[in-house]
């Protein structure tokens, strides 16, 4: 499965270097993190990790394969 993580604002080096799974892209005042997720688990492990480093998540989702 690959997903995509809408994120409000731009993230600095270090917070898109949290997620090393993903590759990211700046978008507008957005910045979107996207890639494979193995499984729920996963999935659920990066919106803690967003959770966690206070990023507000605007969307989540699904991505075609």
């Amino acid at each position: 499965m690959r997903y995509e993580i809408r994120i409000d604002g731009h993230l600095s080096k270090t917070l898109v270097e949290a997620f090393p799974e993903l590759d990211h892209v700046v978008v507008s005042d957005q910045t979107l993190l996207f890639g494979p997720v193995v499984d729920e688990a996963h999935l659920y492990g990066l919106l803690a990790r967003c959770q966690s480093l206070g990023l507000h998540v605007l969307e989540m989702r699904q991505l075609p394969e």
